[in-house]
């Protein structure tokens, strides 16, 4: 079971370092992509703050998002919680100089010397890529190394990059509408120690859709969950491959709704099932 913090925000363990990581993050996908002015940007620090208050920390971004990595760095420098902070983004170029190029370039968007996880982002060009992150990692500029995908696939590439290196993490799409991760990649990342980053988690609103309308199930009252959101978050979680999920959110409601998944009890192994088929069955 996860550790839990004062907070009640539950841990994980990261496999490769031993130390842990909130289970609930916060995903910058379209809702940190905005211009860099305070009218913009007052409403992603309040994010960020609750984000930090709970006792979470991973903000993960990548140069693939628009204006998603700038407004990250402008958030962190503006509420000088970077020391709270565990910073993730990606590297998604063709080629050596690029890749370097363009990683040189996060870390400075986000104004940070050293990153907490790079990332392959959709497995592009990734052995070129893994030859700088491993460099990085040991003169210290990253802490962690991961690959990433969204897509089932892509599950065979995925699959072969992870039993060919030694990564730190997998981020992969997984959620009740896009469960395939869990019949090879999750028992995989488990069994060669790789942390999991579940992205997606609501499969682009297609959860909310489905249930668009309905009230809440009497069952998610004995997990603690009074949103929708919550239930679909602590779904993912009950999967205990899963290290963190990360939403995406940019107003503080949305952010506090999302961290509540990270607290109490989770579905067992026969109730996650339950739960999965009646989902289906909509």
């Amino acid at each position: 079971m996860p550790e839990s913090m004062p907070t009640g925000i539950a841990r994980r363990r990261i496999p490769s370092t031993g130390k842990s990581l909130p289970v609930i993050g916060l995903g910058t996908y379209r809702a940190f992509d905005v211009p860099i002015r305070d009218s913009e940007l007052v409403p992603l620090e309040t994010a960020v703050r609750s984000l930090v208050s709970r006792g979470g920390s991973l903000i993960d971004s990548s140069p693939m998002y628009g204006r998603a990595e700038a407004a990250t760095g402008a958030v962190v420098a503006r509420t000088g919680l970077q020391e709270n902070l565990f910073l993730a983004t990606k590297v998604w170029a063709t080629g050596r100089a690029a890749g370097i190029a363009q990683m040189e370039d996060s870390m400075r968007r986000m104004g940070t010397s050293r990153m907490d996880l790079f990332q392959v982002h959709n497995l592009l060009d990734w052995r070129t890529h893994m030859a700088t992150l491993m460099n990085w990692k040991e003169s210290g500029r990253v802490r962690h190394i991961g690959i990433t995908h969204y897509h089932r696939g892509a599950y065979p590439d995925v699959e072969k990059a992870l039993t060919s290196e030694k990564w730190d993490f997998l981020q992969v799409n997984y959620s009740l509408e896009e469960a395939e991760a869990e019949e090879r990649l999750l028992p995989l990342a488990a069994e060669l120690g790789v942390a999991v980053i579940a992205n997606r988690p609501f499969a682009q609103g297609a959860l909310f859709s489905k249930v668009r309308d309905m009230t809440l199930p009497c069952w998610a009252v004995e997990y603690g969950c009074n949103s929708w959101a919550q239930v679909f978050l602590k779904w993912i979680l009950s999967h205990q491959s899963v290290t963190c999920v990360i939403p995406a959110s940019r107003t503080r409601e949305h952010t506090e709704d999302n961290l509540n998944a990270g607290v109490g009890t989770l579905p067992d192994t026969s109730a996650r099932a339950r739960i999965l088929s009646w989902f289906r069955s909509l």
